[in-house]
């Protein structure tokens, strides 16, 4: 018989009661939901913001919500200044308990017209950067014997599509570096999960869903809504309840893996045409 090492399961096991989140990035969009969704389950919240504007505005929306965020300025490519947001959030709030890697970027360019700047930029923010935020908080979460870590994937690190060379490299590469966090330090009781957005509709979005002049949705709106059995765009609000989930003791033994909220878009192989 195997050896039972689990936890009498409760409903209390979805909260986040004095646990420490940083949601990189978490200013607006993705990363402000799932944050004030960490928050309404019990956990403090410290999220960062290399553009100071882009930090007291991301400061002032989290007072409205009713949240009581701690909002840093730092460049999560930097590993200087990761350390120091890290120390900073451990001095204000405590050690971090849960890392939400949310901070990333995207470039639609051709593959052909891309330079190699714009492309490692992309891996920089969008790859380089949970490996540096990741490494920096994973000391304290094996010494305290527990720890989250979410990195935001995609779509994208299972499919290709015109003009996201670096984008999809980068997250394809960010779904191995979840499953290698996994193998690496599962055994100190550290669970690495991602979360895989569908389209989701965000300022980053904004310009797929414009309007055409003549009132028409834009081809990409079309194509997008015609390829997800929900047929609507995601929401920020509908990857709430995964990030609690991965979050939290309810996702103890749920390791290595990605979470699509994608609306059943993976799923699906599209209509058959007329």
């Amino acid at each position: 018989m195997a050896e039972e090492t689990g936890f009498a399961f409760s409903m209390d096991s979805f909260r986040l009661d004095g646990k420490v989140a940083l949601v990189t990035g978490g200013s607006y969009g993705i990363g402000f939901a799932i944050a004030t969704a960490l928050a309404q389950a019990g956990a403090k919240i410290a999220f960062n913001d290399r553009d100071q504007q882009k930090l007291e505005a991301g400061l002032a929306s989290y007072a409205e919500a009713g949240v009581d965020a701690r909002g840093y300025l730092a460049d999560v490519t930097d590993e200087a200044q990761v350390a120091e947001l890290v120390a900073n959030i451990e001095r204000d709030l405590g050690g971090v308990d849960i890392l939400v890697n949310n901070a990333g970027i995207i470039k639609r360019i051709p593959m052909l017209e891309m330079s190699v700047e714009d492309f490692r930029q992309v891996v920089d923010v969008d790859l380089n950067a949970p490996f540096i935020v990741a490494k920096a908080v994973l000391p304290g979460m094996i010494e305290r014997g527990h720890g989250k870590i979410i990195n935001i994937c995609s779509m994208m690190s299972e499919l290709g599509r015109e003009t996201v060379a670096g984008y999809a490299a980068a997250k394809g590469g960010l779904k191995m570096l979840t499953r290698n966090i996994c193998s690496e330090f599962g055994e100190a009781n550290i669970q690495c999960n991602g979360i895989g957005p569908g389209y989701i509709a965000t300022p980053q979005t904004a310009p797929l869903r414009e309007r055409q002049a003549d009132g028409s949705r834009h081809p990409f709106d079309q194509f997008i809504v015609s390829k997800t059995p929900a047929a609507r765009w995601g929401t920020p609000e509908d990857l709430k309840g995964p990030a609690v989930f991965l979050a939290s003791d309810a996702s103890n033994f749920v390791n290595g893996h990605i979470l699509y909220v994608d609306g059943g878009i993976l799923a699906y192989i599209g209509k058959q045409p007329a």
